[in-house]
C-alpha cells in the first residue's frame, strides 16, 4: 500500500518495513526488518554495551518506524536496565502508516501497546512508557540539531543509505556525534561503506567492521 511517498511491504521475516520513493531507499533489509533490527543494534550494540552506567542515554538518528526503539524497550525490560532512549527524525511517518505496521505481533502481550505510544507520544517532550524507559522524540534535522547537554553511551545510526541522504554522513556530524559520547560510547550503523569508515576514524572512533545479518555481510561498530 502506498501513502504519500512511502510504500509499505512486508520483508522475509513477515514483519514491515517501508520504501520511500523520496529518498529511493528502503528503511530495512528486505531480509527482514526485525532480524535486521536486532542483529545491528541489540545482539551488536546494547548486548555489549557497558552496562555499569545506569540509566543508559541512548540516542537513535532515525526513529522511522519506530523498530529499533521498540526491540530496545523489549530488551532491557529483560535485563533490568533504565534507558533514556533519545530519537532524531526530520520526516515523520503518518499515523495512517504507523498503526498498520506488524511490530505488536512479535513481541509478548504486556508489550503489544509500547509501538502506538511511542508514536503516539507528543514530540520534544519526554515520555515515561515504565518506570525504567523514557523516550524524547526530537523532530528536526540532524545537521541542524546541538547536542548540548548530552553525554550518549550508544548511538543507534540508522538513517538512510550515504548514497541517498548524503548530508547525515559528513565528517562534521561524526564529529558532533563523537562529542556527545561517554568514552567507551559505541555507536552501530550497519552502513560498513570505506568513505563512513574513514569518517568515523577522523572522528576519533576505532573502527571495526563486524559480520552482518542475512543479507549483509558487514557493518560497523565504532568505539570513542
Amino acid at each position: 500500500m502506498i501513502y504519500m511517498d512511502l510504500k509499505l511491504i512486508i520483508t522475509s521475516d513477515g514483519s514491515h518495513s517501508l520504501y520511500s520513493s523520496r529518498f529511493k531507499d528502503g528503511y530495512h533489509s528486505n531480509f527482514g526488518a526485525i532480524q535486521e533490527s536486532k542483529h545491528i543494534f541489540i545482539e551488536s550494540g546494547f548486548k555489549i554495551i557497558d552496562k555499569s552506567e545506569n540509566p543508559l542515554n541512548i540516542l537513535e538518528i532515525g526513529f522511522g518506524t519506530g523498530l529499533n526503539a521498540l526491540l530496545t524497550f523489549v530488551e532491557a525490560k529483560k535485563t533490568g536496565i533504565k534507558v533514556n532512549y533519545y530519537s532524531i527524525e526530520a520526516y515523520p511517518i503518518p499515523e495512517s502508516i504507523y498503526r498498520q505496521l506488524n511490530y505488536s505481533t512479535f513481541v509478548d502481550d504486556s508489550e503489544k501497546d509500547i509501538l502506538l505510544k511511542m508514536h503516539d507520544s507528543e514530540w520534544e517532550q519526554e515520555t515515561l512508557l515504565s518506570e525504567d524507559f523514557s523516550l524524547l522524540k526530537i523532530k528536526s534535522k540532524l545537521e541542524e540539531t546541538e547536542f548540548v547537554d548530552y553525554e550518549f553511551d550508544l548511538v543507534y545510526f540508522d538513517a538512510f543509505a550515504p548514497d541517498a541522504q548524503a548530508e547525515m554522513w559528513t565528517q562534521n556530524i561524526f564529529d558532533k556525534i563523537y562529542n556527545s559520547m561517554i568514552n567507551k560510547g559505541i555507536l552501530m550503523t550497519y552502513s560498513a561503506k570505506g568513505e563512513v569508515r574513514r569518517r568515523l576514524k577522523n572522528s576519533g572512533f576505532k573502527v571495526e567492521k563486524i559480520p552482518g545479518p542475512e543479507g549483509k555481510r558487514e557493518i560497523t561498530r565504532a568505539t570513542k
